[in-house]
């Protein structure tokens, strides 16, 4: 059976932030968190860092084309102590985006169940039957009325698989560079996803306070 293989990333991962219980870096786009399916798409986050930190546990993930921040567990407590933040939505994560149009409001809410479209996978869909809640708020940075862009952030209440990306479709504004929901007009806009996770904060762990970072956003 075909599956997709990744070209080579020769980008490499930058570390935020270490101590017994958190390794914070900033992926690049390109690479897997996880491996991905068959031999050729093995490179990726936790294969590249687990012999240097064998005891390294992923608390969450992102797109194999988006950047940014995430959170790595080095410890049984943190993952236990961050898994149950990240269930209880107490997380403060944000991401940069450019969509593809000129959005008109400056903030507002996209509350869409989302579940997967078994008859395009890994696609998936908005399902108003038997998807799951899903919702993003959306702040307006910018818009570039000429190259007819918008810079936002997204804070993401949930975090169902692809819900930036599909919200961002459902109100006809994709982001630019997706390869599975934007139009051709806007995919060809960027030479990659602009899809980054800008910033994250959390309470720490062991140390009971809170803690945050926060990334450029490369493009």
């Amino acid at each position: 059976m075909s599956y997709y293989i990744a070209p080579p990333c020769l980008k490499e991962i930058e570390e935020l932030y270490r101590d017994e219980d958190l390794l914070i870096v900033n992926k690049p786009d390109g690479l897997f968190t996880v491996p991905g399916r068959g031999p050729e798409n093995r490179d990726s986050v936790l294969v590249r860092l687990k012999d240097k930190y064998p005891t390294m546990t992923l608390v969450h993930r992102l797109d194999l084309d988006t950047s940014g921040i995430l959170i790595l567990a080095l410890s049984k407590e943190a993952t236990s102590h961050i898994n149950r933040q990240f269930q209880l939505r107490a997380v403060n994560k944000y991401y940069t985006a450019v969509l593809f149009g000129v959005v008109k409001e400056d903030e507002f809410t996209i509350s869409l169940p989302i579940g997967p479209d078994w008859n395009d996978r890994p696609r998936n869909k908005i399902d108003y039957e038997a998807g799951k809640e899903a919702v993003t708020k959306v702040t307006v940075l910018d818009r570039d009325v000429a190259g007819n862009q918008t810079r936002v952030v997204f804070k993401p209440v949930t975090g169902r698989s692809h819900q930036l990306r599909l919200h961002s479709k459902s109100i006809g504004h994709p982001i630019l560079g997706c390869d599975l929901y934007a139009h051709e007009e806007a995919f060809k806009q960027a030479n990659r996803l602009m899809l980054h996770a800008t910033g994250i904060g959390f309470v720490h762990p062991t140390k009971g306070k809170w803690v945050s970072w926060e990334t450029d956003v490369p493009f």
